[in-house]
């Protein structure tokens, strides 16, 4: 059973860092990203990462403040979060497929279950 976990969620405060990790389970995924959903709005496409985690790319919001990067022999993609604004504030998904570098949502079939990230101003 395919399984992604997210954790590393929080309250932090406005320029303060969290870093955010999913532990696939059950298969290994050659791509890897993070969306995004704030309350009353759609979710949308943060960061992703091939296999070998040489191949990165980021929503124009976050480049430059947020990193991904993944760790394969532990199955997990991670997301560091630097300089966060409170208009980062979100539930964060993570989000696995094959092969795929698409920024919308309904381009990735595995999801995990969300980690709530809030910035307060």
């Amino acid at each position: 059973q395919v399984q992604l976990v997210e954790s590393g969620g929080g309250l932090v405060q406005a320029g303060g860092s969290l870093r955010l990790s999913c532990a696939a389970s059950g298969r290994t995924f050659s791509s890897m990203g993070w969306f995004r959903q704030a309350p009353g709005k759609e979710r949308v496409f943060v960061a992703g990462i091939n296999w070998r985690g040489d191949y990165t790319y980021y929503a124009d919001s976050v480049k430059g403040r947020f990193t991904i990067s993944r760790d394969n022999a532990k199955n997990t993609v991670y997301l560091q979060m630097n300089s966060l604004k409170p208009e980062d504030t979100a539930v964060y998904y993570c989000a696995a497929d094959t092969n795929t570098m698409m920024r919308t949502p309904g381009s990735w079939h595995y999801w995990g279950q969300g980690t709530q990230v809030t910035v307060s101003s």
